[in-house]
């Protein structure tokens, strides 16, 4: 790994990594459940998954694109702007972990620990607006 890269830029892609990883899960459900042509074709929403752990395991993917989002515009102000520190790598780092922790549970059907996987995504995201804002 290059020590140039900050912490920040090494979650941020750990984390876009696994986002761009979730839907291996599901889709491997879908094409046992329908087939492999069926699954290639343009997917029909109005029939989810029968599987209930590849329909939430889809919606923790949906709902970790949503964060990416945010996050990546977050950590590029951050980086950009050289407002990084020990909080703005710590909170990727939280960040990353949070995410992973969101998408396990929520999968599982576990629905504390993935609120509050993902209330500790939003306090990462909050931290490093206001060390941007600080900064």
């Amino acid at each position: 790994m290059n020590n140039s890269i900050s912490p920040e830029l090494l979650y941020l892609a750990l984390t876009a990594g696994l986002t761009g990883t979730l839907w291996l899960a599901y889709i491997a459900n879908r094409i046992l459940e329908q087939g492999v042509w069926a699954t290639f074709k343009t997917p029909n929403l109005d029939h989810p998954p029968q599987e209930n752990w590849a329909y939430r395991m889809m919606r923790a993917h949906r709902n970790a694109v949503e964060n990416l989002v945010v996050f990546t515009a977050l950590v590029l102000v951050v980086q950009l702007s050289q407002t990084n520190n020990e909080i703005t790598a710590m909170a990727t780092m939280i960040f990353f972990y949070a995410r992973l922790v969101h998408a396990v549970t929520y999968t599982m059907g576990i629905p504390v620990f993935r609120t509050l996987a993902f209330l500790m995504g939003f306090v990462c995201q909050a931290a490093l607006f206001f060390q941007f804002i600080a900064g």
